[in-house]
């Protein structure tokens, strides 16, 4: 509503200079996901992401079985023992539950640098951009209710910033 309100405002009250040809709007989230570099981070992050999880699922597997055997055990070995081995247990489920959030809050850290990183970038070839063709207000499309396809210059705009920015470095 609030996006709203300041797009009825800009095109209502605004200078008479400011007519639609001076308007256009991008797709950021576009952008992000399907240019070279954001594909490249992104990849890199599911990979990563789906590593990790595999390396945690054969721990876990890992940690299930010797569950099974220490409940097999528990007639045979003595009450300290057996609480002893319960202790070892809940340990090693307890480090597997901070591992696992550690590589969660690694890739969602990586995956806002990235964003960040691919922004930065786009900044410079967006001001260059509308100072050659006299665009006035580039928006973001999330923030427009209904406008014209001709005033999207989301594909010129991702045809540049793929020719300057090949990947994004992430490590």
């Amino acid at each position: 509503m609030k996006n709203f309100l300041i797009i009825f405002f800009i095109l209502f009250f605004a200078p008479k200079s400011l007519h639609a040809e001076n308007l256009h709007f991008i797709d950021f989230k576009y952008i992000l996901n399907e240019s070279d570099a954001g594909k490249k981070a992104q990849n890199f992050l599911k990979s990563k992401l789906e590593n990790g999880i595999k390396k945690l699922k054969d721990k876990e597997l890992k940690i299930q079985e010797e569950e099974k055997k220490v409940i097999q055990q528990k007639k045979i070995i003595s009450a300290e023992e057996y609480k002893k081995k319960v202790t070892e247990l809940r340990n090693k489920v307890s480090s597997l539950q901070k591992e696992r959030n550690s590589l969660l809050n690694d890739v969602s850290k990586q995956r806002s640098k990235a964003k960040n990183e691919l922004l930065r970038n786009l900044n410079p070839i967006l001001e260059t951009y509308m100072k050659e063709k006299r665009i006035r207000i580039v928006l973001d499309k999330k923030s427009i209710l209904l406008a014209d396809e001709n005033l999207n210059i989301t594909r010129d705009i991702m045809k540049i910033l793929n020719q300057k920015l090949k990947s994004i470095k992430l490590n």
